[in-house]
């Protein structure tokens, strides 16, 4: 018996129970598509976060003021003098812009709108080192620093929450902590990033922080930003700027009381985390799609049962072992065929409804079916087709034809 036969004779027998064969595909269908749908979740999850992350520059890097592997004792806390040391440029050659900031969550109001905002005191070099905009407005300027001045910018999600419009903001006045702060821009919108949302913010002059609101002990800063010339001196900058702070620090041995990283490796962290949880997500459906292979060996070893007699007789006409077990493996790895190419259909079909709700919510997200899904989905169930049908094909093919023919 060829392979084109028994495929043909595998259509006619599920054929023959339509409803059964229905039902048995049906649980290789939900296995497949969520799957599918699980994987495109993740990849689109990564995607997402990353591009958020990578826009904001290939050239930058973050300082900050703690080491995030190792416990130190007694550390130095990065300072606003850190951050004029690494503007050296007989030191660090590499880097080409240095902006501190100090960052809390306070409370901002507007009438009767009350919300908790990330304030960032800022100089007026974070907006060429983070790439920020305004869509309308000014932006920070030398002068707001030296006057302290109560002035401030504000991201379109905040614009939003607070007076339900992103037109007409600037010159309004809100307050953060009970304080007046008279907006003079409104931030272009640069969605999700590595530390939250880049649009729900609120950025003050970074003296104005220091005085006011934000108060640090002896001039301490939460994060020093750094750009590097550009992409290919990165791993100088990275260099120079820990060896500046390693000689302030007076750190010989030991590990750092700081810790510096780069947009890669941000990126690269990220990107073994959103793994992780794309390999978690297609393993929970992966689950889905064991059940629906013990349901094949289920419809098989019945189909086995019922066709006992058929078996018998084709045996005593001369059909070998091997023939008997290519019919029933062709009729398990069928079902588990159909199933998974419509089970690709449901999955691709369930990632585009939710990146339409994810679109109508707001959020920038994309699930991604890839190739490799549909790939790795199709070979998967096609060998849980083979794998579950071995058993009740093997157990067709040993039958004795007189005792098949026996059979009642």
């Amino acid at each position: 018996m060829n392979l084109g036969q028994a495929m043909i004779e595998a259509l006619e027998s599920l054929s023959a129970n339509k409803l059964r064969s229905s039902l048995t595909i049906l649980g290789i269908v939900i296995g497949v598509a969520a799957v599918i749908a699980m994987l495109a979740v993740g990849q689109g999850a990564q995607d997402t976060i990353t591009g958020a992350i990578s826009g904001i520059g290939s050239n930058l890097l973050f300082v900050f003021g703690r080491n995030t592997q190792e416990v130190v004792r007694n550390p130095v806390p990065l300072t606003v003098s850190d951050a004029k040391a690494l503007k050296d440029a007989f030191l660090a050659p590499d880097i080409v812009e240095v902006s501190q900031v100090l960052q809390s969550t306070l409370n901002v109001t507007y009438g009767k709108e009350q919300r908790r905002v990330t304030v960032s005191g800022v100089t007026p070099e974070y907006f060429s080192v983070r790439n920020y905009t305004v869509t309308e407005g000014d932006l920070i300027t030398a002068e707001n620093i030296t006057g302290q001045a109560s002035v401030a910018l504000i991201g379109v999600d905040t614009a939003n929450n607070l007076f339900k419009t992103t037109e007409g903001v600037v010159g309004q006045t809100l307050r953060i902590e009970g304080q007046p702060f008279h907006i003079i821009g409104l931030l272009a919108p640069k969605g999700g990033g590595a530390f939250g949302s880049q649009d729900d913010v609120i950025l003050i002059p970074f003296s104005t922080a220091q005085s006011r609101l934000i108060r640090r002990a002896n001039n301490q800063v939460d994060l020093v930003y750094l750009q590097a010339l550009d992409a290919d001196t990165v791993n100088a900058a990275h260099d120079e700027a820990v060896q500046i702070l390693r000689s302030r620090h007076r750190i010989l041995i030991g590990p750092d009381d700081f810790t510096v990283m780069s947009q890669k490796d941000i990126v690269s962290t990220v990107q073994n985390i959103t793994g992780v949880f794309t390999i978690f997500l297609g393993g929970i459906a992966g689950i889905s799609l064991l059940v629906g292979g013990i349901g094949i060996m289920n419809i098989m070893l019945v189909s086995v049962t019922e066709r006992t007699r058929e078996i018998g007789l084709r045996k005593a006409l001369g059909a070998r072992k091997r023939d008997i077990l290519v019919q029933f493996l062709s009729e398990s790895s069928l079902l588990s065929l159909i199933g998974g190419l419509i089970g690709i259909g449901l999955g691709w079909l369930i990632s585009f409804i939710v990146s339409q709700v994810a679109t109508a919510s707001g959020t920038p997200f994309t699930p991604v079916v890839g190739i490799q899904a549909i790939a790795m989905a199709t070979l998967f169930s096609t060998a849980v087709g083979l794998f579950f049908g071995i058993y009740p094909a093997n157990r067709a093919a040993s039958l004795e034809p007189v005792e098949a023919l026996r059979y009642e």
